[in-house]
């Protein structure tokens, strides 16, 4: 099947964001990190950007919630339009209930686990959701490194969503570049966040060259 390249605008030109929207318009998606500083320790953007991003963005958005509280927010990002909301599955009070909420609303649903949470008890919710995220570094900041020791993990999603039958994506971010891109795509990835790698620190003169570079990957 196809690898699908989902960019994080973490790694953008905040003050010229639109710009650089457009700059990946040659990707499947684009990566929209909201954070709280409270789930993680660091604060990004909130609904009323994302709203407007949603409103100029030539991809459809790929919204990850990394807050606090997300059974509450979550319904009201995938009221955006938004494509896909991620939430995280620490933070989650009621997962199949929220789940449930973000689809009734229109998106796809989908749950993040981070590196050192166990994959299984979320394999349970595969009925519920649209795209499990396994997160390859610590949430909270770009530009980390591909935290390897996640890959058992991967490798146990993938298996599981294979005998459901069912299709949910598997998403992996963090840490990735042309080299870890192929070690998640060959343990079972088939949708990928990219920021440093497309944008570069500090954004390149040219993003869409970096989502172009992933493009020719398969998975399976």
């Amino acid at each position: 099947m196809p690898v699908r390249i989902s960019p994080s605008i973490l790694s953008a030109d905040f003050v010229n964001l639109e710009r650089d929207l457009h700059r990946i318009d040659t990707a499947d998606l684009v990566h929209v990190d909201v954070m709280d500083n409270h789930f993680v320790p660091n604060l990004t953007l909130g609904l009323p950007i994302v709203q407007r991003i949603q409103e100029v963005s030539p991809l459809p958005l790929d919204v990850h919630l990394m807050i606090d509280d997300p059974d509450r927010w979550a319904p009201l990002y995938a009221e955006t339009g938004a494509f896909s909301v991620t939430f995280s599955g620490e933070a989650a009070g009621d997962p199949t209930t929220l789940a449930r909420a973000i689809r009734g609303a229109g998106s796809r649903a989908a749950v993040a686990v981070k590196p050192d949470t166990a994959i299984e008890p979320w394999l349970d919710l595969l009925d519920e959701i649209d795209m499990i995220l396994v997160m390859t570094v610590e949430p909270g900041f770009g530009g980390q490194s591909f935290i390897e020791d996640t890959m058992p993990k991967l490798r146990a999603a993938r298996e599981a969503i294979d005998a459901s039958g069912r299709d949910v994506w598997l998403e992996v971010d963090g840490g990735i570049t042309l080299e870890t891109i192929v070690t998640a795509v060959e343990n079972g990835a088939d949708t990928i966040v990219a920021g440093s790698s497309v944008y570069g620190k500090g954004g390149t003169p040219n993003p869409s060259t970096g989502s172009r570079h992933f493009g020719p990957l398969r998975a399976g």
